[in-house]
């Protein structure tokens, strides 16, 4: 039986001069996935790879909890293109959610071999 257990997961973004939160990655794991809730990066700090890093820290940290998999919903095209880009393949979609739009699930299977290198904390830091 997979562990019931639910442990929050946060990834943040600091501002490097007020050390700040401006941003980051909310999620959860539990029954032995990861659960992509939340991520926002601010306008001015897009398109430099932040989210990518943010997503590969909190998958990396599911792994160590014992996921193998992870999932998450959006409803905007640009985060869906960039989730299928990090190998997220889509499940399932709610179509007029909210009205004229959509809500796409996608889902992804996670390397079981934590020794595999990813983006460290030091990386993150460095870019933002």
């Amino acid at each position: 039986m997979p562990d019931l257990k639910t442990e929050d997961l946060a990834v943040v973004i600091r501002a490097v001069d007020s050390k700040t939160i401006v941003g980051g990655l909310w999620a959860h794991t539990s029954w032995e996935w990861l659960t992509i809730e939340l991520i926002f990066v601010p306008e001015s700090l897009r398109k430099q790879g932040i989210a990518r890093n943010l997503i590969a820290m909190a998958e990396e940290e599911a792994i160590k909890r014992g996921c193998h998999a992870a999932w998450l919903d959006t409803l905007n095209s640009e985060a869906l293109a960039l989730y299928e880009r990090l190998g997220y393949e889509r499940f399932g979609e709610l179509k007029d959610f909210p009205k004229g739009g959509s809500r796409t699930f996608l889902q992804k299977k996670l390397a079981t071999d934590v020794s595999q290198p990813g983006q460290s904390s030091e990386r993150m830091a460095q870019r933002s």
